[in-house]
């Protein structure tokens, strides 16, 4: 199990390398050997883990659902606290997500491997749905404002995408930083009563805001 364990964890390893190519330019036109250089490695050490270039592209989708997946079923908490700590991790997920499944992936997905295309809209669609359900609940127990939820999730496709974008944040001069906790707090503002506020525990984000900036740079 550890073999196995060390054999998942270098394959997953070689996969996230691949996935920012792939996203930008999908991957019907990719050969074997284009991925070997975007995993920056040789072919033979390529195919020590993969054997065809659908097993490859079937790993870049697992990693997707197994990070959706994470995120289990939401428990119906009594305790109010469980809505600020909810609404921090989908605030987690929405900043890992957006901008890293892009159209033109799925575009290739839907045409190439149907299955894992729809085994990937299967899940988002569910963590779409667990979300509205989220806000729909704090709404009924007077915790959140009533504002329409798919609102929200089209704020963070259309608004969050645009602000992480380095050219907005060369243009306005921001890092990246100062624009994930404006957002942060221009969501929690925004959904949460002014009397409700307050079971929200802001000192949770910094290290996660901290880990979002890391993952950030480090893509650059």
């Amino acid at each position: 199990m550890i073999l196995e364990s060390q054999q998942d964890k270098a394959r997953n390893k070689l996969l996230k390398k691949l996935i920012s190519s792939v996203m930008k330019d999908g991957f019907q036109h990719l050969r074997m050997d284009d991925i070997a250089k975007s995993m920056f490695v040789s072919r033979a050490t390529m195919y020590k883990y993969f054997s065809s270039k659908e097993e490859v592209i079937e790993g870049v989708v697992r990693i997707f659902i197994d990070y959706l997946d994470k995120m289990e079923d939401r428990m119906k908490e009594d305790d109010e606290k469980w809505f600020g700590i909810w609404f921090q991790k989908l605030f987690e997920q929405s900043v890992n997500l957006v901008g890293k499944i892009s159209d033109v992936f799925l575009k290739d997905l839907q045409a190439v491997y149907p299955d894992l295309y729809d085994n990937l809209k299967s899940t988002l669609n569910k963590r779409e749905e667990m979300t509205i359900e989220f806000y729909q609940d704090g709404k009924e127990k007077g915790i959140f404002n009533l504002i329409n939820e798919k609102f929200i999730l089209l704020q963070d496709d259309i608004l969050l995408r645009e602000i992480i974008d380095m050219k907005y944040l060369l243009y306005n001069q921001m890092s990246i930083e100062q624009v994930l906790y404006d957002y942060y707090q221009f969501k929690k503002i925004q959904l949460f009563k002014a009397e409700k506020l307050s079971i929200v525990d802001d000192s949770n984000m910094n290290p996660i805001i901290d880990h979002l900036v890391e993952k950030f740079n480090r893509s650059l």
